[in-house]
């Protein structure tokens, strides 16, 4: 689990997120939040951290599944990027999300490609 004291703030949004870990409101959503903040700011270690800490929390998340394999793909991470989106495909498909199923698919049909290559 992410903690503030593991991840200094770094903008005035991540801030105002932190503030709420460990509260009442904290959840899959804030730590999507804050991993979503981490990558808009190419903080990439952070913001795996709390993409997975989101998907522990909700592995039905399938946006916060798509995230993390962003991040890990970023990271250089293609073999766990690709197991986050096959997980996110998974939670897609039970909720019935289409779209986010046929994001995902591309993504890892790219990584496989690249992989083949």
């Amino acid at each position: 689990m992410v903690t503030p004291a593991d991840t200094p703030p770094a903008s005035p949004a991540i801030e105002r997120l932190e503030k709420l870990l460990d509260s009442p409101r904290d959840g899959a959503l804030l730590r999507f939040s804050l991993g979503m903040e981490y990558l808009k700011l190419e903080k990439t270690e952070q913001a795996i951290a709390f993409l997975r800490d989101a998907v522990a929390r909700d592995a039905g998340y399938s946006a916060a599944w798509r995230a993390l394999g962003k991040a890990l793909e970023t990271a250089g991470n293609s073999g766990a990027a690709l197991d986050a989106y096959r997980m996110g495909i998974a939670a897609a498909q039970k909720k019935g999300d289409k779209q986010a199923e046929k994001e995902m698919a591309v993504f890892a049909r790219r990584i496989e490609k690249r992989s083949a290559a």
